[in-house]
Parts: structure tokens; sequence; C-alpha cells
């Protein structure tokens, strides 16, 4: 078992690597510091002189990899790789535009992303996972056909819809909770409960009829009806059979919502006015500021990769096979 993580975690770093390197050379070798000058600065009416004294004041003016003027080991420290993409693998993002400090921002803002997600994601799994359970026990009924038929309309509804109507009902037209802004400490919950709410109405459709075809594959497996030779109910065979051995493609379904827990959601972030990573990333892209969003890009990488990690392993838990190949 430590042997398959270890070798999961030495997968781990090539793949960061190379995310660095195309993420520095997205940001530095096809879009050049002095493209970003004239961003930043106005395309019409700037001289080379604003543009050096810009590039000069965030460290963009230093030689790429290599500082040929530099001797020791300030020939690779001087350099903008080194200071911009390297020192991202200690935790030093440096600052925004602003002057702010990006890592602080993030440490922040990553406590209203985490009460958002976090109770989306573990409701939304638990009430995809329970309807698509109901819909293949009930299979081929009336309640699974309007089950499907609710999905697929759910599933054609855009997330905005979702978001703008459940602003207007609950807190324009019943004031039932506040429609946008974050309170602090226990007054938080009443501006994240409509967010999480409609995070969990949005995904219902399309998750739930993912994991209801899962669960219909395994259904006509042999295991299957082995199990029902024997004698067991369909509701055993169903609950403690089927449900254990889809485990697998549902857990590979699920990586790819681990990011979102921590990055944030951009649209439900911007839309609610919540101060997180989402909202964070955003207004960076507005404000064309680039070392934030460098810095979410790299930070988004690690976190999937983390993922993909936490997946591997929940795989030799759930099938003990697999830790041997």
């Amino acid at each position: 078992m430590l042997a398959y993580i270890f070798r999961r975690l030495l997968y781990a770093v090539p793949i960061l690597i190379g995310v660095n390197l195309i993420t520095f050379a997205l940001f530095f070798v096809v879009n050049t510091p002095d493209d970003m000058a004239r961003m930043q600065l106005g395309v019409k009416r700037v001289t080379p002189e604003a543009i050096q004294k810009w590039k000069a004041e965030r460290g963009y003016d230093k030689p790429l990899f290599l500082n040929a003027e530099a001797g020791g080991a300030s020939l690779v420290t001087e350099t903008i790789f080194f200071q911009k993409s390297v020192r991202m693998f200690t935790g030093d993002f440096g600052r925004a535009e602003d002057g702010r400090d990006i890592a602080r921002e993030i440490r922040t803002r990553m406590v209203p992303s985490l009460a958002i997600a976090l109770p989306t994601f573990l409701l939304s799994l638990f009430v995809t996972v329970s309807f698509a359970l109901l819909l293949a026990f009930f299979r081929a009924s009336w309640f699974d056909f309007w089950g499907v038929v609710t999905c697929v309309a759910m599933m054609s509804i855009s997330s905005l819809f979702y978001i703008i109507g459940g602003q207007y009902l609950v807190s324009k037209m019943w004031r039932l909770v506040p429609i946008s802004g974050y309170g602090s400490e226990l007054d938080a919950w009443r501006f994240l409960l409509l967010p999480v709410l409609i995070g969990v109405v949005a995904g219902i459709g399309s998750s739930s009829r993912w994991y209801r075809t899962i669960f219909l594959e395994e259904i006509g497996k042999d295991y299957v009806r082995t199990a029902r030779a024997k004698g067991l109910s369909e509701s055993i065979v169903l609950f403690r059979h089927v449900l254990r051995n889809a485990l697998i493609p549902i857990l590979t379904g699920v990586v790819v919502v681990i990011p979102l827990l921590f990055m944030g959601s951009l649209v439900v972030e911007s839309f609610f006015g919540i101060p997180g990573l989402g909202s964070y990333t955003i207004d960076a892209i507005n404000a064309q500021d680039f070392a934030v969003v460098r810095a979410m890009v790299f930070i988004g990488s690690v976190f999937y990769i983390i993922g993909l990690i936490l997946t591997d392993i929940s795989y030799t838990l759930v099938d003990p096979r697999i830790r041997f190949s």
C-alpha cells in the first residue's frame, strides 16, 4: 500500500513541473513582459521608458532563464523563471498589481470558497447518488421515466437561470436570505444558504443521469444475477452490492470537483458577491493582473493533482486488487 502511494506521488512530480513550465511559457514567452506592460499601461501612446519602468517595478526586466551578466547562483536565481515560477513551489506567489500579498489573499479567501463548495459537494453527492439509486430501483417504471425526463429538463437549463431565479424568488420576493454579500463568523450561513442550495439543485440533472447509467450497467452483470439467485432482496442487491461496485466510476467523476472545493466557483461567487477565490480570479482577469491569474492557475493544477492521488488511494480501498497493479 505504501509503495503504491509512493509511486503515485512520484508520478505527480513531473506532471506538476510540466504544468509549471507550460504556464510559464504561456505567460512569459507567448505573452511577453512587454505585451503585459502595454496591456496595463494602454496600447496607444506608451513610451519605451514607461514600459521599462513598469517591468522594473515588477521584476520583469530580468532575463527569462539565464542571467549571463550575473555569476554563481545568480546566473539562475536572477531570472524571471526562478523568481516568478520556481518560487511558487515554496508558496511565494509575489504581489498583485495593487500591492497586496497574493499568498495572504489566497489564505483569507479560501475560507469562504470552502464554506460554499464543501457543503455543496457533500449534499450534491448524497442527493444525486440517492436519487440515481431510486431510479435504478424503480427502473422501467413511471417513476424512472419521469425522473429521467426531469433530469434532462434540469440539464437543459443554464446554471445562470438557477442563480438569477433563486435570487429573485428566495431573496427578493420571499426575503428569506440576503440576495448577495458575505457575513462574518456565525452570520455567514445566511449568505451561504442560497448559493449552496442552488449549487445542489443545478447539479442534480447531469449527475443523477450519469450515476443512473452506472448503476444500470452494474445491474446487468453476473454477480448481480448470482446474488438474486441466492435469494437476496432487490434492495440489498442494489444498495449493498451494486453501489459498492459502482464506486470506482463514481470516484472518477468526483475527482473533477475536488479542485473547485479550494478554487471556488467563478460564477456563483461573482453573482453572490462572495469574497472567495473564484471572485478573486474573475477580478484579476478583468484587471489583467497577471501575477494573480498565474498563481491561481498553478494552485488549480496542484489541487487537481492532489485530487488524482486521493482518488487513486480511494480506489485501493474500494478494490484492493488495484494496489498491486
